[in-house]
């Protein structure tokens, strides 16, 4: 997931102080097929940012569930879940352009009806568009660990920021976060055990879900023999 240096900003409407981003914005180059993608396929699946609650059954034409995808990268393991759950509606948020224009290639490649994106700030996204009670699930595959001690309040997976996720979670519904990094695990670990409405599914650390598909950050890691850490934690 890439990230853009921080900004101090005003008090959200809903409560939630954003004084720093979570991701730093890097140059990519698009491929041409990227680049076509993008430009011929964003109109139709791309959402644009807007101080406006969502409609998900507007979007998706159903009632069915709505899982969120924060920083999907290069999608690798978006489409994969998408394609193999035609029954769920996905969003993903990505501020990487290239990632945004692989996944939209993806999308007509696989003739995607359940997966939409947005590029912009996740969490202003959910702030500003997504409705409290609405969501069933998040996914957080290895976003930026920020390793540097004075780095970790850029880390998206700590109050408040989780509070926010929580808000906007049904009840019922999921967060689902996976990292590379143990430190990282630890630290989201307690932040998760002390957000109020969420509750850890398993004592500790999580089962690996075999439904999730390898990332491109995921087969980094092993290759560094970085062990994989994943928590799940439902709401209340």
């Amino acid at each position: 997931m890439d990230k853009q240096e921080n900004q101090e900003t005003e008090p959200l409407p809903s409560g939630y102080r954003r004084e720093i981003k979570t991701y730093v914005l890097r140059a990519g180059r698009m491929t041409a097929a990227q680049q076509k993608a993008y430009n011929e396929l964003s109109p139709s699946w791309c959402i644009p940012f807007e101080e406006k609650k969502l409609n998900f059954v507007d979007i998706f034409g159903n009632t069915n569930p709505v899982v969120i995808e924060i920083g999907f990268g290069m999608g690798d393991a978006t489409v994969e879940i998408a394609a193999a759950n035609p029954d769920i509606n996905y969003l993903g948020i990505e501020v990487h352009t290239p990632g945004v224009g692989r996944v939209l290639s993806e999308i007509k490649k696989r003739d995607l009806k359940n997966l939409y994106l947005i590029e912009y700030d996740a969490l202003e996204v959910l702030d500003k568009m997504i409705g409290d009670n609405s969501v069933n699930g998040f996914h957080i595959f290895f976003p930026d660990p920020w390793p540097k001690k004075r780095h970790h309040k850029r880390r998206l997976v700590q109050r408040p920021r989780t509070n926010l996720i929580a808000q906007k979670l049904a009840p019922g519904g999921y967060l689902y976060f996976v990292t590379d990094i143990i430190e990282y695990a630890e630290f989201a670990l307690e932040e998760l055990n002390l957000t109020s409405g969420l509750k850890n599914k398993y004592d500790g650390f999580a089962e690996a879900q075999t439904w999730r598909t390898q990332t491109k950050f995921e087969r980094k890691g092993l290759a560094a023999d970085r062990k994989i850490t994943e928590i799940l934690f439902e709401k209340e």
